[in-house]
């Protein structure tokens, strides 16, 4: 526990314990999701599928880097994590993102993945505009994974015709906000 960050945190007029809650169900949505998308990647089958498992792969190893990245900040405002998997899966800050009832539909799959990236991206900037200007540490860990979460959700959103983005999958780094964190 960091005990100058927690006393600069609430002097900055953060609700600390608002905070922890919210990395500590942001975390739980990350692991769950790297979980969830294991099963999504791994039904990217057929010509319209494999076009779609490289960037899945990559949303989903950047989403574990992002739980890697939020417990050590849990830890040092004086959270923790739940004790029990179950307890820590139910509490994520967003919906399981399972399997679409027909596993074979790329679309389906597609609607999951765009739709729990928007979730992630909803959830970042609630910890960012919450510690903007008051809270630098986690804010820049927070920012850092939202700019992660906006690029997977338009991958996303591109495959599903919903317009250009402007971005592109990156190739052979993952995480290149998030990886200072990592370090």
């Amino acid at each position: 526990m960091a005990k100058v960050a927690i006393e600069m945190v609430k002097k900055a007029g953060v609700n600390l314990d608002q905070l922890v809650e919210l990395l500590v169900k942001n975390a739980s949505a990350e692991l769950t999701t790297y979980y969830y998308y294991t099963i999504l990647r791994v039904n990217l089958i057929g010509l319209e599928g494999e076009g779609i498992k490289e960037i899945a792969e990559t949303a989903r190893i950047e989403d574990r880097n992002h739980f890697e990245a939020l417990v050590p900040r849990i830890y040092e405002l004086g959270g923790e994590l739940p004790g029990d998997m179950k307890a820590f899966h139910d509490i994520s800050a967003c919906p399981p993102a399972g399997l679409p009832k027909n596993p074979a539909d790329v679309k389906a799959i597609l609607e999951v993945l765009v739709g729990a990236e928007r979730c992630a991206v909803r959830g970042y900037t609630q910890i960012c505009n919450m510690t903007a200007g008051k809270d630098h540490r986690t804010y820049d860990l927070a920012l850092a994974i939202l700019n992660e979460e906006i690029e997977h959700e338009s991958w996303f959103s591109e495959f599903l015709g919903e317009g250009p983005s402007g971005h592109f999958m990156r190739r052979g780094e993952t995480s290149p906000f998030v990886g200072k964190f990592l370090r």
